[in-house]
């Protein structure tokens, strides 16, 4: 099993996406910036790397959102996501092909990785609250 971290980042009531690049694995459906945690890595750890490398930021790390287990036909990922806030940096396209900033009720409007989607109906159920 691969362990996959991500961040929740919100700014102004709109949470943060990434559309992945065409050349790569579920190419250009939209997730949640981040990647794999890497040997002697804590996931904290692995969060704060992938997004300076994949946006040019700092994150501040804080709790978990939501952890999701999910089957792709070429690998199975245990993946965290954090709720995350910007301590540096405004996000730059290093390694994704668009990203934008929505809100819960544009996330139809999205095609994202099937391992999202129990995280984006949780988000879009917390929005009609």
């Amino acid at each position: 099993m691969t362990e996959v971290v991500a961040a929740l980042i919100w700014e102004q009531g709109r949470f943060l996406i990434c559309q992945r690049p065409p050349h790569k694995a579920r190419g250009l459906l939209w997730e949640f910036v981040g990647g794999k945690v890497e040997p002697g890595e804590t996931r904290a750890q692995a969060l704060i790397r992938e997004c300076q490398e994949e946006l040019a930021v700092t994150v501040t790390v804080g709790d978990i959102f939501m952890e999701v287990t999910h089957t792709y036909p070429d690998m199975t990922v245990h993946l965290t996501l954090f709720h995350a806030s910007i301590a540096a940096g405004t996000p730059q396209m290093l390694e994704h092909h668009d990203m934008k900033w929505i809100t819960a009720a544009e996330i139809p409007q999205y095609e994202f990785c099937p391992a999202d989607r129990v995280i984006l109906d949780r988000l879009m159920q917390d929005a009609s609250r």
